[in-house]
């Protein structure tokens, strides 16, 4: 599995947000010159994040994003999930119930279901407020996850 671009950047702009959380908006500028990505691109990822209510938004001079719950209430396995779709590993994987013909009698369904419950378990148990932390630690922008 490889997470995309998109992907990884919206780890870091939801990053750039948590570590700025203080009430203030935000300006997208910032955070492009901060993670150095461009303003385009930062656009195309905080649309899909404010559709999914994880950032709020404020038009105008003064205006920018914020998170709209603390760092700690987000996991880098749901903003994954939002920029990628599905993390499975394989696509059989991807609906709540398997709709392979094969599913009852494949041999290697639990390689992959087991390798989907590990991503899920790491990324789902690293939230934002963790990459702050552990960014803080190690002299901000400097974060590996």
């Amino acid at each position: 599995m490889k997470i995309s671009t998109k992907g990884r950047y919206a780890v870091r702009l939801m990053y750039d947000l948590a570590i700025h959380y203080t009430g203030e908006w935000i300006a997208l500028k910032d955070i492009s010159k901060r993670q150095n990505i461009s303003v385009k691109y930062l656009e195309q990822i905080v649309r899909q994040l404010s559709i999914c209510g994880y950032l709020k938004s404020l038009r105008g001079p003064h205006g920018g994003y914020q998170l709209a719950r603390e760092p700690k209430n987000y996991t880098v396995y749901e903003i994954l999930q939002i920029t990628e779709g599905s993390l499975q590993p394989v696509a059989c994987l991807d609906d709540d119930v398997n709709q392979c013909e094969r599913y009852s009698e494949c041999p290697t369904i639990e390689i992959w279901e087991g390798l989907g419950k590990v991503v899920y378990e790491y990324l789902n148990n690293i939230t934002l407020q963790d990459v702050v932390e552990k960014a803080r630690l190690h002299g901000e922008n400097n974060f590996v996850i």
